[in-house]
């Protein structure tokens, strides 16, 4: 599997910028490839975060738009922020193009929304969940696979711990709690780490229980990525085709149903009740 470099928030904050400048010039995409030499179509690319502008070619833009030295200064910033290395090269040639895209989203996330019917989620897996939750739904992958893959969601964890720690607000339903991934004991290590992880105060853990019936989220799992400086991204995995959505409409829209399916759920206090009642009947 090839390399993959992850995008950043900071290239999407670049491409952005570019396309607010060129729109405060009044110049149309065109216009724009007729005064530079630019490909209109590789103007495009830049200002959707598709491709990343060679240094050379954000100086020919800064030019064209008569950009001030200080904003200047923070573009060129932006786009060697976007051009360092990410944490997850090491195991990168073991992840999907997709999910190693959301990880990139993932580190500069200021919060993040999850909802999850089936698994524990990723954040919160012990490694004896996560590597029996891997090598179960990629029963091909082999073992040099499933040790990168484990490797990097237990590297994305330390989100939760660092000094300014990632705010997860995660939604399960309570089958998760039912399924013995990996055998008794590890889902018994998995619910008594839910019970541990969900007493910090970056981390709300809520589950819908059985007797709820019926619910929003029964069509899958979805999480919402919260930035402070970038627009929001909701991310949907799948078994064949991962998606990124930004549009206003659809980042609102899963954004009601997480705040509904919140509502549907037990509260924290109840949660936790829950959670040791599951450790009880094991």
């Amino acid at each position: 599997m090839a390399r993959y470099k992850a995008p950043t928030t900071r290239l999407r904050r670049l491409a952005l910028q570019l396309r607010q400048l060129r729109e405060e010039t009044g110049l149309s995409h065109q216009q724009v490839a007729n005064e530079t030499g630019l490909v209109a179509s590789t103007l495009f690319r830049l200002e959707t975060a598709k491709t990343k502008p060679q240094l050379r070619t954000l100086r020919t833009l800064c030019d064209l738009y008569r950009t001030s030295p200080e904003r200047r200064e923070e573009l060129e910033a932006l786009l060697r922020a976007a051009s360092e290395e990410t944490w997850l090269q090491p195991t990168a040639e073991y992840l999907p193009g997709p999910y190693a895209a959301y990880i990139g989203f993932e580190r500069e996330a200021s919060a993040l929304h999850n909802f999850e019917p089936s698994f524990v989620p990723g954040l919160l897996q012990t490694e004896a969940y996560a590597r029996a939750v891997i090598a179960g739904s990629a029963p091909k992958a082999s073992p040099e696979e499933v040790d990168g893959r484990v490797a990097a969601r237990l590297k994305r964890q330390e989100l939760l711990t660092q000094q300014e720690p990632l705010t997860l607000d995660a939604v399960i339903d309570e089958a998760v709690l039912h399924r013995l991934v990996g055998g008794k004991a590890a889902m018994r290590t998995q619910v008594e780490y839910l019970r541990e992880a969900s007493r910090r105060p970056n981390i709300r853990l809520q589950v819908i229980p059985y007797e709820t019936g019926a619910h929003p989220g029964m069509h899958g799992s979805f999480a919402i990525l919260r930035f402070e400086e970038a627009q929001d991204v909701v991310y949907i995995e799948s078994s064949t085709n991962d998606l990124f959505l930004e549009s206003q409409e659809d980042i609102g829209r899963y954004s009601l149903m997480f705040t509904d399916l919140q509502e549907l759920a037990l509260g924290p206090e109840a949660t936790d009740a829950l959670l040791a009642k599951v450790l009880e009947e094991d």
